[in-house]
């Protein structure tokens, strides 16, 4: 494990392999250990990256009024930490929403985008009584007492999660804080990146779980309208963890794409 620090905020992030390098940046409610079929599969051919966001897993809390663009300078922060140049850099859900901050702020550190079952912001992505809907859960969730909380967001798998990946989702799930997962996901509800999306100019994947429910695929298909000539790689009977459900398709439509813009 390696750690940097941004204003105050202590960011860690693991790092395995040589060549170019490839960033993950996770969901919420979820911290680095969601990549390690990524860090485990890719590692032979880039400097495989994957940070805790400020308030997961190993990094520190987020401070009070925590927004988008603070992620997103954390992010950077990795990026010029470990001093390979710009890098691929994936996300997830809302990974994917801070990626996509990240763009905005600091191009300059993007070789190319993969954005994996994302959202431009819930705001910018999902129908507004979907978003009342969403953020009416989350403050239901976070109003339990300690001990019924549970940071379990629905519609995540096609079916059951894949049973190998059961003790790493329990172990994410424990390690939880409330604080930060509400800073998230109300962060996500607010932001709106439709405006970002006709700018982008490098390399763009689209990864997208065929059933996927949260981010369903009528995003990707918005994504692949807005984005100049995006490439959109769809995994059949896949839901939203699609690095999860379908590790060996994510790990080699990511490889592939990245060998292509090394």
């Amino acid at each position: 494990m390696a750690t940097v620090r941004v204003n105050g905020v202590e960011v860690a992030y693991e790092r395995v392999g040589q060549g170019p390098p490839l960033v993950f940046v996770h969901g919420a409610g979820l911290d680095g250990r969601m990549w390690q079929p990524q860090l485990a599969g890719l590692a032979d051919e880039f400097t495989v990256v994957a940070w805790d966001e400020p308030g997961a897993g190993r990094s520190s809390d987020v401070p009070s009024g925590f927004g988008l663009a603070d992620y997103a300078r954390c992010l950077a922060a990795v990026i010029d930490d470990l001093r390979l140049g710009p890098a691929h850099v994936a996300g997830l859900s809302w990974g994917g929403t801070v990626v996509l901050e990240l763009w905005r702020l600091r191009p300059e550190l993007v070789r190319a985008l993969v954005l994996a079952d994302a959202y431009a912001g819930w705001k910018g992505s999902l129908p507004p009584e979907e978003v009342r809907a969403r953020v009416d859960g989350v403050r239901r969730m976070l109003a339990a007492p300690p001990e019924h909380f549970d940071p379990t967001l629905p519609g995540l798998f096609a079916g059951d999660p894949p049973a190998q990946f059961v003790p790493l989702l329990t172990a994410m799930a424990n390690d939880v804080r409330p604080h930060s997962l509400g800073t998230q996901l109300f962060v996500m509800a607010e932001a709106d990146q439709r405006d970002l999306l006709p700018e982008i100019t490098v390399p763009t994947l689209l990864v997208w779980g065929e059933l996927d429910a949260r981010s369903p695929l009528d995003v990707a298909h918005s994504f692949e309208e807005a984005i100049p000539d995006p490439t959109l790689v769809v995994l059949p009977g896949t839901g939203h963890v699609s690095n999860l459900e379908q590790p060996e398709r994510f790990s080699q439509a990511v490889r592939e794409f990245c060998r292509a813009h090394a």
